[in-house]
C-alpha cells in the first residue's frame, strides 16, 4: 500500500477515544513507519462512547472524504428508556425520569416505523455542530445554552433486534444517511413513547461501502502497517531515514 500517494481503508474505533484521536494515533504510526509527513483525514465523525467503522484517507485520496462521508451508514444501537441525559447517552448522568407503563413492543414498532424516511431531526446540544464558529459542545460545557436548528436527514430502516420490558431496554438496527445522530433518535423516540430515553452503547457497522469484517484492529495497526508495507518497503525507509539522520522522527 502506498499510504503517501494515497490509500482508503478503515479501522474499528475503539470505547472513549474520539475520531480525532484515534486519527491522530494512525497518522503517529505512519509517521513512525515511514518516517515521513503522511496527509490523513477520516469520512464521518464517531463519537468518543461509540465505536465502529472509521473510515481513513491518506495522500491524494483525502480528497475523496466529501464522497465517501455521502454514502450510507449503519449503527446497531442500545437504549435506556424511562430516563434522560444531557447529551442523550452514557456520557453524562441521568437529569430527569419517566414513567414507562404505556411502553408495549408494539407501540415501539409503530413509533420506529414512524421515524423512517426524510425526517427532520434537531442535532443534540453536545455535538460537533458548529455555531458562529464554536462547537456546540463546548458551549454547553461551558454553561451557555444551545439551541440548534433542526435538519433534514434520510433513515432508511431501522430495525427492532431486541426489546426487554423487564429493564425497559431496547437495541435496534439503524441504516442511515449522513448527518443523522442516533443520540437524537433515541431521544425523539422517548418523546414519541411519552417518556425519555436515551444511548447506552452504539456501533457503527456499516460506513461508505465498508463493514466491521474489513476493519483493522486498533490494537492491532502497527503489526498490519508492518504487514502491507512489506519488507522491501521497511528496508528502503530505513535508508531513507539514515540518509537524513532522522532514525527518532515521531
Amino acid at each position: 500500500m502506498d499510504f503517501l500517494k494515497g490509500e482508503i481503508f478503515a479501522i474499528d474505533k475503539p470505547y472513549r477515544i474520539s475520531s480525532f484521536g484515534a486519527l491522530a494515533h494512525v497518522r503517529y504510526l505512519l509517521r513512525k513507519t515511514l518516517h515521513q509527513h503522511v496527509k490523513i483525514g477520516h469520512a464521518g465523525t464517531l463519537d468518543p462512547l461509540a465505536t465502529g467503522v472509521l473510515v481513513l484517507c491518506t495522500g491524494k485520496m483525502t480528497k475523496q472524504i466529501e464522497r465517501l462521508q455521502q454514502g450510507p451508514k449503519e449503527y446497531i444501537a442500545s437504549l435506556q428508556f424511562g430516563a434522560t441525559t444531557p447529551s442523550y447517552d452514557r456520557e453524562q448522568t441521568v437529569d430527569h425520569t419517566f414513567p414507562t407503563r404505556q411502553i408495549s413492543e408494539d407501540r415501539i414498532r409503530e413509533a420506529l416505523h414512524s421515524f423512517e424516511g426524510d425526517i427532520l431531526q434537531t442535532p443534540p446540544s453536545y455535538s460537533a455542530v458548529k455555531i458562529n464558529g464554536d462547537r456546540a459542545y463546548s458551549l454547553r460545557r461551558s454553561g451557555q445554552e444551545v439551541k440548534l436548528k433542526p435538519k433534514l436527514v434520510h433513515i432508511e430502516k431501522i430495525e427492532l433486534l431486541d426489546f426487554n420490558p423487564t429493564v425497559m431496554q431496547l437495541t435496534i438496527r439503524v441504516a442511515c444517511g449522513k448527518g443523522t445522530y442516533i443520540r437524537a433518535l433515541a431521544r425523539d423516540l422517548g418523546r414519541k413513547l411519552d417518556s425519555g430515553a436515551f444511548l447506552t452503547s452504539l456501533r457503527r457497522t456499516r460506513s461508505s461501502g465498508f463493514t466491521l469484517d474489513d476493519c483493522i484492529d486498533f490494537e492491532n495497526l502497527k503489526s498490519w502497517l508492518e504487514d502491507v508495507m512489506g519488507p522491501e518497503d521497511n528496508e528502503s525507509n530505513n535508508l531513507l531515514c539514515e540518509k537524513k539522520g532522522e532514525h527518532e522522527l515521531i
